[in-house]
């Protein structure tokens, strides 16, 4: 975990498509102009929600606009001034944005920026890749933001193709282009002045269908990907099924030595074995049980003295 303490913002990945940037004064004049756009817009914006004279509702009869109605073509005009001004002073650059919950940036954000270096979005015009590090203190349902950078986010045909491999190859969740410009300003969703904080929204691009479509495609493939991986390890973590042998019991001996090969206990259950047959041949009834027959002469009772107490 890279944790933010105010020095360790990001984790920038170039690729190979850097283009160079607007020059500081280009850079500096653009967002001079463009933060006394915003400041105008804000103060409008306010005088509309004040004046009593737009009602709130529009009405077809009489023609009047709403309150909405004149405040978003306030703020829309804004927006085609903020791209004049990044245009006239070459300041177009922006990125799009990703979101990613804390427990899934680890696995986006590396192929993301896997891809911009060597693979599918490194045939795009994007160049640049950042995702913020974590806070400094643990936070509840965090997000952490992931930037793709593109060299102008108003060449509409790019700024597509880069979303169709995001979508396609990455299966990601979009949050719309934003120029580099509106960062600078502080243009944000929550700004006083309204105006939209990003130059492109995702259905401004493609349709809900296709943008559906692209990522089932993605989520389809990982599916496939995923069973045939798993296949293989399944059958290999089961263990072979070999018919089990059945034990060759030998009848354990009290005097049976736990150092002795198995020939040389083979040879002694033969030799004991060989005696008892030649008792039986003798004609003398054994005394002892089958288990005693094996034993050795120390453990058999003394029949001797057994006659003796039945005379």
């Amino acid at each position: 975990m890279v944790q933010n303490d105010g020095t360790k913002p990001w984790i920038w990945v170039e690729g190979s498509n850097r283009n160079p940037d607007a020059s500081e004064s280009n850079a500096a004049a653009a967002i001079s102009e463009a933060a006394a756009l915003l400041k105008e817009v804000s103060q409008r914006v306010e005088e509309i929600k004040n004046d009593d004279s737009i009602p709130m509702r529009s009405s077809k009869k009489t023609g009047a606009k709403s309150k909405k109605d004149v405040r978003e073509k306030v703020q829309a005009d804004a927006a085609e001034k903020l791209k004049d001004i990044s245009i006239k002073h070459n300041y177009v650059c922006g990125k799009w944005l990703i979101f990613a919950p804390a427990d899934k940036v680890d696995v986006i954000w590396s192929k993301i920026a896997t891809s911009l270096v060597s693979g599918a979005l490194a045939s795009t015009c994007a160049f640049l890749t950042k995702v913020a590090t974590s806070p400094a203190n643990e936070t509840p349902h965090h997000q952490h933001v992931i930037c793709l950078y593109i060299p102008d986010v108003y060449d509409k045909d790019a700024v597509t193709d880069v979303m169709k491999v995001l979508l396609r190859n990455h299966g990601v969740n979009l949050s719309g282009v934003k120029s580099d410009l509106y960062t600078a300003v502080g243009l944000d969703s929550k700004h006083s002045s309204g105006i939209p904080s990003t130059v492109w929204k995702n259905t401004s691009l493609l349709a809900d269908s296709e943008i559906k479509d692209l990522k089932d495609i993605y989520f389809s493939e990982l599916n496939v990907a995923s069973t045939a991986v798993a296949k293989p390890a399944e059958i290999k973590d089961q263990p072979p099924i070999t018919a089990k042998k059945k034990p060759i019991l030998k009848k354990k001996t009290q005097d049976d030595d736990p150092f002795a090969s198995e020939d040389e206990v083979d040879a002694q259950e033969a030799e004991r074995k060989q005696k008892v047959q030649t008792k039986g041949k003798s004609g003398k009834r054994p005394q002892t049980s089958d288990i005693d027959a094996d034993a050795d002469e120390s453990d058999r009772p003394n029949t001797k003295k057994k006659k003796k107490s039945t005379r």
